[in-house]
């Protein structure tokens, strides 16, 4: 709809309604506006191309442009306003004047698309304004370059209804042999030819839906993408909650979209989105030396535990000489590595894709040459016995031959 109205009721059964909304939606329902004198005219088609003017005008300065208007009817009740119905409320109306409104943009938020850039994230953005608005902030945030120019064809810029038939919308078949329930991948985008052109090139949509959120998360996941989705409002909590990642916002988002959301912003910042990144990354980068510390040292500590049983006729290590060896690496190497902090270096790099494997063939390769070079200096310190030799107890780790 894009619209909201409200009834008044004044003396002389005189019921007043008052709807604002999207300008040119407003506009296109009014049949009379108000001079700057005071006096009702009539619009003609010059009148309303001036006032079309006004309304790209402001949407070229970054404005979010509202239609204010208004209808006096008389009624016999309160029964027969109601009985009347929306549609003839929002007809045959008044426009009393064009409002633009501007939500300032913060100084940060130039820097941490940017930012998004350099590592690899792509940066799209879903709003109900309309399509010069949305060019006119997207080019203020660099998600647009300062000399696009919007062409009919190009899906870098978009709207609403335009993406929706373009992609087929949604279908909810589910697949040959299994129901809905048993296919958690169901709904899924109609068109996936036309959506893999759309995901290649979008990075605005204007007068969009909350379908239209819902249809481009579940079409970028549909082509193996991570998805990051952020919003405030309720109408916003399918896209949330069918995203891997969901960002509500702690200061202005509702409850329900806090409630769909897996992180809440509590300074409504984009810039704080940056920052859950390096923490993910680095994270996952720790995991990554923790593990690979962990394989090369006990499969060096199983192969001479091992070798030493079969030649030796004894393990180097009794069982609480290991118990104690491996408390000693994996609680001083888990607090070495796990409290690394996360700099902006990681940044620097394309994410890992969601196949990604937690051990990859370089860090096996990184693992077994590591393990047998320390095998073998073990083993050589055996052979040069008067150089290297460790007592324990009263028993040997490397037995002297």
């Amino acid at each position: 709809r894009k619209r909201m109205t409200s009834l008044y009721k004044s003396g002389n059964n005189l019921v007043r309604a008052y709807v604002k909304g999207a300008s040119e939606i407003v506009l296109g329902l009014c049949k009379e506006v108000i001079t700057a004198n005071g006096q009702r005219k009539r619009i003609s088609s010059q009148t309303r191309e001036e006032i079309e003017k006004v309304i790209h005008s402001f949407a070229r300065q970054s404005l979010r442009t509202i239609g204010i208007a208004y209808k006096e009817v008389r009624v016999t009740s309160d029964a027969a306003a109601e009985d009347l119905g929306d549609e003839f409320f929002e007809s045959d109306l008044t426009l009393i004047g064009i409002a633009g409104l501007k939500d300032p943009i913060r100084p940060e938020i130039r820097g941490a698309i940017e930012k998004c850039k350099i590592a690899g994230i792509t940066v799209r953005m879903v709003t109900g304004d309309n399509l010069e608005t949305a060019m006119a902030i997207a080019k203020d945030c660099y998600i647009l370059p300062s000399e696009f120019s919007y062409n009919q064809n190009s899906l870098q810029v978009m709207e609403g209804k335009q993406f929706r038939e373009f992609v087929g919308g949604l279908s909810y078949n589910s697949a040959p042999g299994q129901s809905k329930k048993e296919d958690a991948d169901w709904p899924q985008v109609g068109n996936l030819d036309n959506f893999r052109q759309v995901a290649a090139n979008l990075r605005v949509l204007a007068r969009s839906t909350p379908e239209d959120k819902y249809i481009l998360v579940t079409g970028l996941k549909q082509l193996g993408n991570v998805v990051a989705v952020t919003g405030d409002g309720t109408n916003d909590a399918p896209a949330l909650r069918k995203a891997d990642i969901g960002f509500a916002m702690g200061i202005q988002g509702t409850e329900v979209a806090k409630e769909a959301a897996g992180i809440i912003l509590l300074d409504d910042n984009f810039n704080s989105i940056i920052t859950a990144v390096k923490y993910g990354r680095n994270i996952f980068d720790c995991i990554r030396k923790f593990l690979q510390f962990q394989l090369t040292v006990n499969i060096v500590a199983m192969f001479m535990a091992f070798l030493g049983g079969v030649i030796l006729r004894e393990s180097p290590l009794n069982a609480i000489q290991m118990l104690w060896v491996n408390l000693i690496m994996d609680t001083l190497a888990s607090l070495a590595l796990a409290t690394e902090k996360p700099t902006e270096e990681l940044l620097n790099r394309k994410p890992y894709s969601r196949t990604e494997y937690l051990i990859t063939p370089g860090m096996y390769r990184s693992v077994f040459c590591q393990a047998i070079y320390q095998i073998c200096l073990l083993y050589t310190s055996d052979a040069a016995d008067d150089l290297l030799c460790v007592d324990l107890g009263g028993r040997r780790i490397i037995k002297k031959k």
